[in-house]
């Protein structure tokens, strides 16, 4: 409590100080604040134009295009367009459509007016909804005016300009890489085909050349496999005809298996067992089992009249009359012989093949690499060709779209309006901020000259500035003339003040009726 006293006597003497220098109050406030005054009042007015726009990036194409055309992201595009909005070459050709350029006559003054020109104008978004304010002030509301249309008109245009631009720029561009891709697909056919012409002998073994070698050395083996195979069943055969010794009259048989077949033995056994199926269900009387015995009694005939004339055959080729299972024996012998000589043909073509594919062993794949690197440059030109292709249709199909629908839709919420009262300056906080600087200005010169040469005003004082024990204090003899002079030096900084604030508040006033007030001060 002791200490917020002390503060708070403090904070009186600093008070107490300034108001004793208190004429520099007065000295401060009327310098500073008719001239402030002064040059607020006749600040020119300004006239401030606002336009607000609504991009709106929702089309219907959209979603329908998605994977089918080619498409850009317009939140980015209308993003960069507001950015690069205020660039020099913008701001020139503003300044030009405005004829704000007929006021130069310089260069130097054309650069100086583009360079303010690009500080005054204000392009605010609200961010996430699109929505784009643009103003500017200027002395004459036909200028501001002029200048916020033409920088919404540059805005609106630039953007849909720069999408049409970039994609009639695509578009020459996948123009120039079909024709390219073209030339070189076509020298690449023609060189394929200028190849093929050359070795059309060898080609059709380009690219298979070691495995069809290996599938004829396979081959080779399986067939020389087999021939060995029947060389076996023929020295078998001729082993069993040394040791056959009885035979049937309606087959071959060799310890009753038979060893040859003839046409009619299958549909025999195929008779005789349906014979028994229907023995089993009808009587010997049915007519079913009496055609079914007169079928098969003409199939066993027919067979031993073939046995008989095979047997015909060999008398009459000069050889002893042999039994029914020799006869079958040297029957098989015999096909198998001739299955072997066809597979003797057959051996020595593979062997022809293999001989001439081992001739050109040095040749066939060197073919086989050009072939292979002929076709890898005809394949990627080719492949590289429709996919520049099909990019060139989706190109097409976006172009078709954005004649359709274009995908910035721009909606105006306020057009710019010719200003009809001024915006600016603020006077009523000019007046305010020159009042505030006058008082402080004095105020601030009084307390610094209060502690330069301090005043005492408390006895306590002289005994924190000095170490001398105060015993007591003598007050003044003329406390009348005192209190005179004090009552007129604060009537004087009352009339003062009063003054000060009656011409603040009258500014003040006219401001806010709308009083011009600068032939007062003229």
């Amino acid at each position: 409590m002791q200490d917020f006293q002390q503060l708070l006597n403090q904070i009186l003497d600093y008070v107490k100080g300034i108001w004793i220098k208190k004429r520099y109050v007065i000295i401060s406030s009327w310098l500073i604040c008719p001239v402030g005054f002064l040059y607020v009042a006749t600040l020119p007015d300004t006239y401030e134009s606002k336009a607000v726009v609504f991009v709106d990036t929702r089309s219907v194409l959209q979603p329908l295009l998605r994977g089918l055309a080619i498409q850009t992201d317009p939140e980015q595009e209308i993003q960069m367009m507001a950015k690069t909005l205020l660039s020099r070459s913008n701001v020139e050709k503003i300044a030009r459509e405005s004829d704000l350029d007929l006021a130069t006559e310089t260069t130097s003054q054309f650069d100086s007016l583009v360079s303010s020109l690009s500080k005054s104008i204000n392009l605010n978004s609200t961010g996430r909804d699109n929505i784009y304010t643009i103003s500017y002030s200027n002395k004459s509301p036909d200028v501001a005016q002029k200048v916020v249309q033409e920088t919404l008109d540059l805005f609106v245009e630039g953007a849909l300009g720069n999408n049409r631009k970039d994609t009639d720029t695509a578009g020459r561009f996948l123009d120039e890489q079909i024709a390219e891709y073209e030339n070189r697909l076509s020298e690449a056919e023609q060189r394929l085909a200028d190849f093929k012409r050359q070795y059309n002998d060898i080609l059709p073994l380009q690219g298979s050349y070691y495995s069809t070698l290996q599938s004829l050395n396979s081959e080779l083996d399986e067939t020389q496999l087999q021939v060995k195979q029947i060389d076996r069943q023929i020295e078998s055969m001729k082993n069993q005809l040394n040791s056959v010794k009885t035979a049937d009259g309606f087959g071959v048989t060799n310890n009753d298996q038979p060893v040859l077949k003839t046409r009619y033995d299958d549909r025999i056994k195929a008779l005789e067992e349906e014979l028994d199926r229907l023995l089993l269900r009808f009587t010997e009387l049915h007519p079913d089992v009496q055609e079914t015995k007169a079928l098969l009694g003409s199939l066993e005939d027919a067979r031993k009249k073939e046995i008989d004339a095979f047997v015909n055959q060999i008398d009459n080729d000069g050889n002893a009359p042999v039994s029914g299972l020799n006869m079958e024996i040297k029957l098989e012998v015999s096909r198998l012989e001739s299955s072997k000589a066809s597979l003797k043909v057959k051996e020595q073509d593979i062997v022809a093949k293999i001989k001439d594919l081992e001739s050109k062993i040095d040749l066939v794949p060197q073919i086989e690499a050009e072939s292979t690197a002929l076709n890898r440059d005809y394949g990627i030109t080719k492949s590289k060709y429709e996919e520049i292709l099909s990019r060139k249709e989706a190109a097409n199909l976006s172009r078709s779209a954005d004649v359709s629908s274009e995908d910035l839709q721009f909606r105006i919420i306020e057009p710019p309006l010719l200003p009809k009262t001024p915006s600016g300056p603020n006077r009523l906080l000019y007046y305010t901020g020159v009042l505030v600087i006058g008082f402080g200005t004095g105020i601030g010169i009084a307390f610094l000259l209060s502690q330069l040469s301090p005043v005492l005003v408390r006895p306590k004082q002289l005994l924190t500035l000095t170490d001398y024990p105060i015993w007591g204090t003598v007050s003044h003899f003329d406390k009348k003339a005192i209190k005179t002079r004090n009552r007129k030096r604060l009537a004087i900084f009352m009339v003062s003040t009063g003054a000060i604030l009656t011409l603040y508040i009258g500014l003040i006033g006219a401001e806010m009726m709308g009083i011009k007030v600068t032939g007062v001060f003229s």
